[in-house]
């Protein structure tokens, strides 16, 4: 052990006085990294290397975001894939899952292998590439989800919805063989132009029955109103092979034309979202982060950036308004996400990566987007007051971002 390399690789850190709090519960411990993972939880606890004194501050596990637009490549006047893992470290994300609606569109492993490798030498956040359920979003080939190797576990057409339920099936077919998860973006475009809530109800509708017909793992995406919910509880009781997101907009916004897709429902929409929350039928919290420039959104672009604003606004929302307890708001922003990556993430226990969010949940600010990390600006919670703050993110037992 006297040998450099060696304590070198046995990098060690010792987290101090902290409220640990995942989805297993809460407890005022010690907890100890060693080598990029969670090595000992526990009082009285030693360490050879550095040493966070985390007094009067909850550390949780890191954050993991099913749903993100870096939009690299071909888009990087909007994002590019250094300042969207900036933007996800300041969040206290180490996870992320990116959307296939890039230039080209991911539809291959050599795009894959072009955003993952750029974002592992930048190193503050794992990032996995969702390749497009169609080949270029021609909405009818899938052959290439073939040709797909193993670390590809997420498909999406997100920008648009799959409009053949012929072409759906077979993608499904295909999943289910190389045991992927679809995340379906909901949305019959034949009928969104006149009609966006219809449009988001018989697309949900229609995948939900696909999968439980052939057997597929499916995920709804940004699920906005009632009746789309409603179907998605219809399928958990039923044992179906389905899971489901919503965003951090979808449940703070109601009754207001702010430019997203899906839009901003109705105030019975907001509710009923949050009340299968605390019910337990939602999976996931996920930003939909869709960095554009002023003009884009101007211009009339959809979407919003909200990695640096998700934790505040659900901790405002859900812990200190509707009085969810933390550790469920843990559960949906990383254990239950990490689940349907695969990844070793979202829990404070020995032998999980020591990926960390340390807040402050006692901290009042007021979001400033003129200071966010992302190159994006768009937010309607610009000038909002939110409670809850990530101080410092820790990666594998590295900081990433500190206040």
């Amino acid at each position: 052990m006297n040998n450099p390399t060696e304590q070198e690789e046995l990098m060690e850190l010792l987290i101090k006085n902290a409220k640990l709090v995942d989805e297993a519960g809460e407890v005022f411990a010690d907890l100890l990294v060693r080598d990029g993972k969670i090595a000992a939880v526990g009082q009285g606890l030693l360490c050879a290397g550095e040493m966070i004194d985390a007094s009067n501050l909850t550390l949780m596990p890191a954050f993991v975001d099913l749903h993100c637009h870096f939009r690299d490549p071909g888009y990087t006047q909007k994002e590019e894939i250094e300042t969207g893992c900036r933007a996800a470290a300041r969040g206290g994300y180490t996870a992320v899952n990116l959307m296939a609606n890039t230039n080209p569109v991911c539809s291959d492993m050599e795009t894959v292998r072009y955003v993952r490798e750029k974002a592992r030498k930048i190193g503050l956040v794992d990032v996995h590439q969702c390749v497009s359920v169609t080949k270029n979003f021609d909405g009818r080939t899938t052959d290439h989800l073939k040709a797909l190797d193993e670390s590809v576990k997420l498909i999406s057409e997100d920008g648009k919805g799959v409009m053949s339920n012929h072409v759906m099936a077979q993608a499904m077919k295909i999943a289910k063989e190389k045991g992927m998860t679809i995340l379906s973006h909901a949305e019959d475009m034949e009928i969104s132009p006149y009609d966006y809530r219809l449009a988001e109800n018989i697309a949900t509708v229609q995948h939900i029955h696909l999968a439980e017909y052939l057997g597929a793992r499916l995920h709804m995406c940004h699920v906005s109103t009632e009746e789309a919910m409603s179907e998605i509880c219809r399928a958990k009781v039923a044992k179906a092979p389905v899971t489901c997101e919503v965003a951090p907009h979808h449940l703070w916004f109601y009754d207001t034309d702010y430019r997203v897709n899906p839009p901003i429902r109705t105030k019975n929409d907001r509710d009923f979202l949050l009340w299968a929350i605390e019910n337990g039928y939602v999976d996931a919290i996920a930003t939909d982060h869709a960095p554009h420039t002023a003009e884009d959104k101007k211009n009339g672009a959809p979407g919003m950036v909200g990695l640096e604003t998700a934790f505040g606004v659900c901790y405002t929302i859900l812990v200190r308004e509707r009085r969810l307890p933390l550790l469920q708001l843990s559960r949906l922003m990383s254990a239950a996400p990490a689940r349907i990556l695969g990844l070793s993430k979202g829990r404070l226990s020995p032998g999980y990566d020591a990926d960390f969010a340390l807040v402050d949940e006692s901290r009042e600010w007021v979001v400033d987007t003129a200071d966010f990390a992302s190159k994006g600006k768009n937010s309607p919670f610009d000038g909002a007051r939110l409670y809850g703050k990530v101080v410092r993110t820790i990666k594998g037992g590295v900081t990433t971002y500190q206040e």
